[in-house]
This record gives structure tokens, C-alpha cells and sequence, in this order.
């Protein structure tokens, strides 16, 4: 019998993305696991526009496939971006406030923190302009002058 009617695609994630995507979803508070989908999306994709060199091939290799082939499908921009100006930039691109876009880069880097070790988590920061270490959840430690 043929039908019709529209059926959306479902997704299949491999059990460790899936656990990542519920992760979000309960931190960020979204009602959907699509809703979260989108959010981890949107941030890995940033972030992999910020982050080269081994912190992004090692961060690469703890994320689930899925995560990873986001994040590494970007091409690094030739000027790194603050904290700041990464959450503007992804607002800009949705059209979202700046609010919720910080809420969900807060969200996406709780999850990645989640699958990363600490001392990398620590390197990711070290090759980031300031702002990024409020992001993932950390403080922002100043050199003392």
C-alpha cells in the first residue's frame, strides 16, 4: 500500500551521541531531543570554527561520532573569537537572543566537559581567547601581573 502522507525521517545516533543529546536536553532544559540535537549542533559547529591544532583532533576523539564529525567539519577561522563574540556570532547566525544562545553554549560545553577530561578541557581553554572558561562552567583565571 503506498500512502501519501509525509513521514519526517527518523534519526539514528549511535547509544553514546544519544546520551550526550539527553545530557543536553535535561541540562539546557529543552523539550525535545530534537531541541537539544539543534543546540549541540549550532555549538560544535562554533567552537569547531575556533579550535585547532591537537586540542581539537584530541577533543574530536572523546566526543561520540556524531559530535565529532560536527565539530570537525568546520574550517578554523583565521581570527579566534572571545568567549563573548562566540556568543554573539552563533545569535547572529540563528537569530536567537543572546540569552537563549548563551544558555545553549552553556548547556552543549556542560555535556563536553562530560566526555572530556579535565587536564584537556584545561588545553582547550589555554588556546582560546578569554571568555570561553564561563562557558564550559569554569573561572576565569587571570595571569597576576
Amino acid at each position: 500500500m503506498i500512502s501519501d502522507r509525509h513521514v519526517p525521517p527518523q534519526h539514528s545516533y549511535g547509544t553514546a551521541y544519544e546520551q550526550m543529546l539527553e545530557k543536553v536536553r535535561y541540562e539546557g532544559a529543552y523539550p525535545t531531543r530534537e531541541k537539544a540535537d539543534e543546540a549541540v549542533r549550532l555549538v560544535l559547529a562554533g567552537l569547531g570554527r575556533q579550535l585547532t591544532g591537537d586540542e581539537r583532533v584530541d577533543l574530536a576523539a572523546c566526543l561520540p561520532v556524531e559530535a565529532a564529525r560536527v565539530l570537525t567539519a568546520q574550517i578554523p577561522s583565521i581570527r579566534p573569537l572571545t568567549g563573548w563574540a562566540f556568543v554573539k556570532d552563533l545569535a547572529a547566525r540563528t537569530g536567537a537572543s543572546l540569552a537563549t544562545t548563551r544558555w545553549d553554549t552553556g548547556s552543549v560545553f556542560s555535556a563536553v566537559a562530560a566526555h572530556t577530561a579535565p587536564d584537556l578541557i584545561t588545553r582547550i581553554l589555554g588556546r582560546l581567547p578569554t571568555g570561553y572558561a564561563l562557558l564550559f562552567g569554569r573561572a576565569e583565571l587571570t595571569p597576576a601581573a
